[in-house]
């Protein structure tokens, strides 16, 4: 395991801001650790990373035990925080010479240098001033800056905030390019993100964790049995005579002969939806199954 986070507890006064979580996350995975606004999300992250040191609870990174290992944990980590701190008056090349002499790679800086501004795409940037680039360029130099020192460890908290659509897409495909050799830990509120590039799912609410899972088992994660299915017909029908199908349970009206269909989850009422229509002399324009996203868990087990 890269990380291993047990019984772990964070008190701020009174407030538990994260309490009494365990979680793994396995050498080479891509994970979305995902929660509402004051979750415990970054908190979490903090810890894992040796920023906060007063919590109960263990940590471990790469077998290392993060309350007696704490430098050694430190070097086999890059950490790009929520709001990416930088020296905007230093040039590209230049901060990363600086987070390089930090961490005392010596000799082998250069090539490090060299290495990351290649994968993050920062060629053409290098020798400009950190800022004049735009806010998606920017992250690319925090990006950079957390693997100069080639951590086998990446945590990266909302690594895409505030980037527009096209900036999105080119810091999600890095760091799943990273991914491909690398641990991640990934805190985002973009859903779609998540889906992208993470091969598992943890969901934290109010401290608590509600769901660790690997990202294809969410679609059938959710508590709510009913399935859901949109029919749309070739003329208008009551929602009295539709309310007579087997197995059904709750009808919405989408728009004019458009509906949303609810069975019991015991049953599939696509077949009755469709014996239906052809017993009222209706024809079915289209006919499918609405599969649940992840945002439509997120929002079930964090209510």
């Amino acid at each position: 395991m890269s990380i291993v986070v047990t019984n772990l507890t964070k008190e701020y006064g009174l407030q538990k801001a994260v309490n009494d979580i365990s979680f793994t996350v396995n050498k080479g995975e891509i994970v979305g650790f995902i929660g509402p606004n004051g979750a415990g999300k970054s908190t979490t992250m903090k810890i894992i990373t040796g920023y906060l040191r007063d919590f109960t609870g263990k940590v471990e990174v790469n077998g290392l035990e993060l309350s007696t290992n704490l430098i050694e944990v430190k070097r086999q980590i890059g950490y790009l925080p929520e709001h990416n701190p930088l020296y905007l008056d230093m040039y590209v090349r230049e901060y990363l010479r600086f987070v390089a002499g930090i961490h005392k790679l010596g000799k082998e800086s250069a090539q490090r240098i060299n290495n990351v501004i290649e994968l993050t795409g920062l060629g053409l940037e290098q020798k400009k001033k950190i800022g004049s680039l735009s806010k998606g360029y920017r992250q690319r130099v925090g990006l950079a800056s957390t693997l100069v020192h080639d951590p086998s460890v990446l945590i990266l908290d909302e690594a895409t905030t505030g980037l527009d659509p096209n900036q999105i897409v080119e810091i999600r495909n890095l760091i799943a390019t990273v991914g491909k050799e690398k641990t991640v830990l990934l805190s985002t509120h973009i859903m779609q993100e998540v889906e992208a590039i993470c091969q598992k799912v943890i969901i934290i609410n109010k401290g608590k964790i509600v769901m660790d899972d690997i990202s294809e088992n969410v679609n059938s994660y959710s508590k709510e049995t009913r399935q859901q299915v949109f029919a749309e017909f070739s003329k208008s029908i009551d929602i009295k005579s539709l309310s007579t199908i087997s197995g059904v349970v709750e009808i919405q009206n989408v728009d004019a002969n458009k509906w949303l269909i609810m069975g019991n989850g015991l049953v599939d009422i696509r077949p009755n939806i469709f014996d239906f229509a052809v017993k009222n002399g209706l024809q079915v324009l289209s006919l499918h199954e609405q599969q649940q996203s992840l945002e439509d868990v997120f929002r079930e087990v964090t209510k």
